[in-house]
């Protein structure tokens, strides 16, 4: 995404003295009159963007000391690609079963949870059925503060100010800052109450999965305007003002939130350790080997499919070794798009068989190719 210059009020200007917003300590506001005051000053210098709000009860900061807001799927130090590719792989399945479920269900708006990629994302990591690389977000700066106080571990809570394109559709994609933007409200039936009460909003970097230049593109304090600090007491709200209950936050009856758990409780049962989470894990460092091998070959981004057949091309690989390859590669793919086919066969087989692959394959030459 594309990093942005936010324009600063003088006492936050002062505040900062010279750092970067992300760098700065959060700026102490101690009611939430006083945070409204700070934040309509912003927005009105900042017009180019449109303001949205995150509250959370701890200030998580990198290794230079500045805040950082990735999405919940690029979290992490140094995340190896395997692992990159194995969360996106659960992902997947979670929205497999979300389509599934959703038909099952009768709930409006199937045609759209069918076809959008985005739609899908945009409810698991609403209602926390999977990691995703999108970011919760609120245009209601009242729903933030009330997020931020909610677990009240600590005297003080944040909030963040970010600045991101104006919202022009349900699903507003803006390719000048490689953002999308999504509005829950416009996307979510009226079973789902929760996004409608917390006025939610969902946002990401376009079209990147495991496959970037530089996390740091992915960290949304690229757009961070300013980031507040309020005290965790009742007393930030003064009179005229009160924090929004968790069971308003949380409402009960959402028919979307009990699908959501279904999914979830599906998905950890089909991921459990020692069977096709275990398998996916060999799979993704045996691809990981596939893929560097087959770039290296051809000087260009390839399939696995396409890198085992260079390899054999290559004689680095025999036939029957790129046979059970393909074989592996296939079965991984059933795992991930149609696992109520497989679950009948033994997984514990096919993991023995992508160990012994990858030990091979790793091993060196002698080990996999013609003699």
């Amino acid at each position: 995404m594309r990093e942005i210059s936010p324009k600063l009020t003088p006492e936050l200007q002062a505040h900062c003295n010279g750092l970067s917003v992300d760098k700065a300590p959060a700026f102490q506001v101690t009611t939430f009159r006083r945070l409204v005051e700070q934040v309509a000053k912003l927005a009105y210098i900042n017009h180019d963007d449109l303001l949205f709000f995150r509250g959370q009860d701890t200030d998580y900061l990198n290794r230079s000391g500045g805040t950082t807001l990735y999405p919940g799927i690029y979290r992490g130090d140094s995340i190896p690609e395997r692992e990159l590719r194995h969360r996106f792989d659960m992902l997947e399945q979670g929205c497999r079963l979300l389509v599934e479920k959703w038909q099952v269900a009768k709930i409006d708006g199937y045609s759209d949870i069918r076809r959008k990629k985005y739609i899908q994302w945009s409810i698991l990591q609403h209602y926390e059925v999977a990691e995703t690389p999108l970011i919760d977000l609120t245009h209601s700066l009242r729903v933030a503060c009330s997020f931020a106080q909610l677990k009240k571990s600590t005297d003080v809570a944040y909030v963040y100010v970010l600045g991101l394109p104006h919202v022009t559709n349900r699903i507003s994609v803006n390719s000048e800052h490689d953002l999308v933007n999504v509005r829950l409200l416009s996307i979510c039936p009226p079973a789902a109450l929760r996004p409608h009460f917390q006025e939610g909003y969902l946002a990401g970097t376009t079209d990147v999965t495991t496959d970037f230049d530089s996390k740091t593109e992915l960290d949304f304090r690229n757009r961070l305007v300013a980031k507040f600090s309020i005290p965790s007491s009742s007393q930030f709200w003064g009179s005229g003002f009160n924090i929004i209950p968790a069971t308003a936050l949380f409402p009960r009856g959402d028919k979307i939130l009990e699908l959501c758990n279904e999914v979830k409780s599906a998905l950890k049962d089909e991921l459990q350790p020692g069977d096709i989470g275990s398998f996916i894990g060999v799979w993704a460092e045996l691809e990981d080997f596939l893929l560097t091998t087959g770039r290296r070959l051809t000087e260009r981004n390839i399939s696995v499919r396409e890198a085992i057949a260079r390899m054999l091309e290559r004689e680095l690989i025999t036939p029957e070794f790129a046979n059970e390859l393909q074989a592996l590669r296939m079965f991984r793919n059933n795992l991930v798009h149609q696992p109520t086919k497989v679950r009948s066969l033994s997984v514990g087989a096919w993991l023995d068989r992508v160990r012994d692959a990858l030990k091979q394959i790793t091993a060196g030459p002698s080990q996999t190719s013609p003699r």
